[in-house]
């Protein structure tokens, strides 16, 4: 009896409360474009004064906020240094397509008459051009390349020496969130 006694008094208030269903998760981006595995240029046969201008649309699909830029890749010299000689610019904006530049509306320019081999030390994210801030959602922006074959100060034996010469870059767009 004593036992049951000593049960009964140990008893005492209690109150407890919760706070149910937390978890955690991660954000998500995604780049993408309209070029289908192609290859924006593929200048043959080029000569001094050569230009040729084409655009690439780039999708960014986000959970969160981010940062896009673009950096080179893949830079392939040449022996003769065509690379001094081809000058890129890239301007970002709105409209036109991989398809065409049609209804493209510039909203500044990343980089103006810059030669591939400058371009190539442009080779990450930490170093790319541009900076177009992504929000959550999905948003476009075109990009216009512009190349152009500039000669301009060579002599007629330098400008020989270019001949038969290749050169190329990869230009690669990535997001990343903030």
């Amino acid at each position: 009896a004593g036992a049951m006694v000593w049960h009964a008094s140990y008893a005492a208030f209690s109150g407890t409360t919760r706070s149910s269903g937390n978890s955690w998760s991660t954000g998500t981006v995604a780049l993408s474009d309209d070029d289908a595995g192609a290859a924006r240029f593929q200048a043959a046969n080029m000569v001094p004064g050569a230009t040729e201008t084409k655009c690439i649309k780039v999708t960014a699909t986000a959970s969160v906020p981010g940062v896009v830029k673009g950096y080179a890749l893949n830079a392939v010299p040449s022996p003769a240094g065509l690379e001094d000689h081809v000058l890129i610019s890239v301007n970002e904006g709105n409209g036109g397509s991989f398809a065409s530049c049609t209804g493209f509306v510039s909203a500044g320019n990343l980089i103006t008459d810059m030669p591939l081999s400058t371009l190539a030390t442009f080779n990450d994210y930490a170093h790319g051009m541009g900076g177009w801030a992504v929000t959550a959602g999905t948003q476009t922006r075109t990009y216009q390349v512009t190349w152009k074959f500039d000669t301009t100060g060579l002599t007629q034996s330098q400008l020989d020496q270019l001949q038969g010469s290749q050169t190329g870059i990869d230009i690669q767009w990535e997001l990343q969130s903030s």
